[in-house]
């Protein structure tokens, strides 16, 4: 993980917020040993507050590897609310499910093995809060294939907005300042297209956060 903050500043930000329990104290762990790039506490605390402002009933992520950031928004969940998890590789989603219930959330979960943007065809709207974070250069088909199930102020966040092992930032900062750099590889690419897209819809407002490696967060306005 590349974290766009200086580790001072990620280790105040990490203080001020709230205290990660257990379960989420073992899945920074599994993080840091097996070099997983997870959001990290920083992006998964902001994500627990969207899903809490939201009064957040329903949640969709496209990509959740082992479920840290859904464990993160569980809590904020009613208890008959529900999040559901898509991941292609069948050991991180049981891994997911086995941290989710060492939680106690497992009853407002529903796990997906398979392609997100499949799965997400299969469910009917609205949902409240959605994450995408799986393939860079799929973001902008992701945020189409969920545009119509989200309600008047429903928030959708992406992950690596800034920056990431493969984004390129200057070639991106330059793409969305309307240039064209040259050399620019297809996650980068995917980037600044979904940015353009979510910053030109005149139904979001968005705004990018240095948290994590950068979050995009757009909130439906009309």
């Amino acid at each position: 993980m590349v974290d766009v903050l200086t580790d001072d500043i990620a280790r105040f930000v990490r203080t001020v917020g709230p205290d990660p329990d257990e379960t989420l104290r073992e899945m920074d762990d599994y993080a840091d040993r097996e070099g997983f790039p997870h959001v990290g506490p920083e992006v998964g605390a902001f994500l627990r507050f969207l899903a809490r402002v939201t009064d957040a009933e329903r949640i969709f992520e496209f990509g959740s590897g082992y479920g840290y950031s859904a464990y993160w928004m569980a809590e904020a969940l009613p208890e008959d609310g529900e999040i559901v998890l898509t991941e292609v590789d069948a050991d991180e989603l049981e891994l997911a499910r086995e941290y989710m219930a060492n939680g106690g959330y497992d009853d407002r979960a529903r796990y997906e093995r398979g392609d997100a943007l499949e799965t997400i065809e299969a469910y009917e709207g609205p949902f409240d809060v959605v994450l995408i974070d799986h393939q860079k250069h799929r973001y902008l088909e992701a945020f189409e294939a969920v545009r119509s199930k989200l309600p008047v102020g429903s928030v959708v966040v992406a992950d690596n907005a800034i920056t990431a092992g493969p984004i390129q930032f200057e070639k991106l900062s330059e793409l969305v300042a309307g240039g064209d750099p040259g050399g620019v590889n297809d996650d980068t690419q995917g980037i600044a297209a979904y940015l353009e897209c979510v910053g030109d819809d005149p139904d979001f407002e968005t705004i990018v956060l240095p948290l994590g490696e950068g979050i995009a967060v757009s909130y439906r306005v009309s």
